[in-house]
């Protein structure tokens, strides 16, 4: 159940509320997000106590959404999600674009590809200073040396930084370098640490667990919620299944689930989805078509020297040509992507940081 307040409830009404259900043995969580103030109760409730709960003064709507993901529901939040990184629009009818490296490798490699996505009319860049690898002799990345590196970069040429913050630890080491924090799939389960990042004021970019059911994936968002942080984006990243042919099986289908649940803003990784350079650009081009409201893809001048995931890196001429490949879709659906919003931004009112 979420119990909505009226804007101009006073901290009176707030209190009797909370004597309210904590009389009735109810738990609940207060929040003020997306500039509303509203309790959310988890347990089931009588008629009694909902005929009194309508009773008070201050109470503007009661949603009685029994799912465990209620914030992150669109019982609470009909219309799309939105909100500015840069001046550049995330969420609603935009579609995103971040491309970059698996990992960043060096000064040459990073500000030369941000000198090419800049060009491309691409507004952000994603590289990993800190690597989760699965062994632990691969290269686990630059650390702070590669977050400094990938700022500068994106400073230079003007783009939004998405990178990967590893743990708990190295929240507040990878803030100051970081537009869009994103969280792993391994971490998706990591319920103390998503609480952590619903503390901070930038968006979270929320991996699907390799094994996560889709509930489960909104109920590790909703952590991120209850603590305030009300910039969240879901990314399809690929299930783990039978088939070895491809790294991860590309669920789809979850994009329009997602978009028909949710509010939140539902990106796609098609580039660790597959595993497979040859399989990112039919499937970055399934992903827009059913709904996907960014794309995070790898690329890196010479994949074959990339220090991990070159298999699945496209070189930079083929993402050119994936560009022009997405261009035509997005204009079929009637969406705009990244080269188009910052004429956009003019007029929504949504980019005043």
């Amino acid at each position: 159940m979420i119990i909505e307040l009226k804007n101009d409830a006073k901290p009176e009404t707030v209190e009797g509320i909370k004597i309210f259900l904590e009389e009735k043995n109810l738990p609940y969580r207060f929040h003020h997000i997306y500039q509303k103030d509203v309790f959310t109760v988890v347990s089931e409730t009588d008629e009694e106590v909902l005929n009194i709960l309508g009773k008070m003064t201050g109470i503007d709507e009661i949603i009685q959404d029994k799912s465990e993901f209620p914030l992150a529901s669109k019982s609470f939040k009909n219309e799309p999600t939105s909100f500015c990184v840069k001046n550049n629009i995330i969420g609603g009818n935009n579609i995103n674009i971040v491309a970059g490296p698996c990992s960043i490798e060096s000064e040459e490699q990073i500000f030369g590809i941000a000198e090419f996505l800049s060009k491309s009319g691409i507004k952000f860049i994603r590289g990993g200073a800190y690597k989760p690898r699965t062994s632990p002799y691969r290269f686990q990345g630059l650390g702070l040396d590669g977050l400094k590196l990938i700022r500068a970069a994106a400073d230079e040429y003007g783009l939004a930084v998405v990178t990967e913050v590893l743990d708990s630890s190295l929240i507040d080491q990878t803030y100051p370098y970081a537009d869009i924090l994103q969280i792993g799939s391994r971490n998706m389960h990591n319920f103390h640490f998503l609480k952590l990042l619903g503390r901070i004021d930038k968006p979270v970019m929320l991996k699907r667990g390799m094994s996560a059911p889709i509930a489960e994936w909104l109920m590790a968002a909703e952590y991120i919620l209850t603590e305030g942080n009300e910039k969240v984006i879901l990314c399809e990243r690929g299930i783990r299944s039978f088939d070895n042919l491809v790294r991860n099986t590309m669920d789809i289908a979850a994009i329009p689930m997602l978009k028909n649940l949710s509010h939140l803003p539902v990106w796609a990784d098609p580039s660790h989805g597959t595993g497979r350079r040859e399989l990112v650009a039919p499937v970055s081009m399934a992903a827009v078509a059913a709904g996907a409201d960014g794309l995070i893809i790898e690329i890196h001048p010479d994949p074959a020297k990339a220090l991990s995931d070159g298999a699945q890196s496209l070189y930079l001429d083929q993402f050119t040509a994936l560009l022009s490949q997405l261009k035509v879709i997005a204009q079929a659906i009637n969406r705009p992507i990244d080269p188009q919003i910052s004429k956009q931004t003019k007029n929504l009112n949504l980019c005043v940081e």
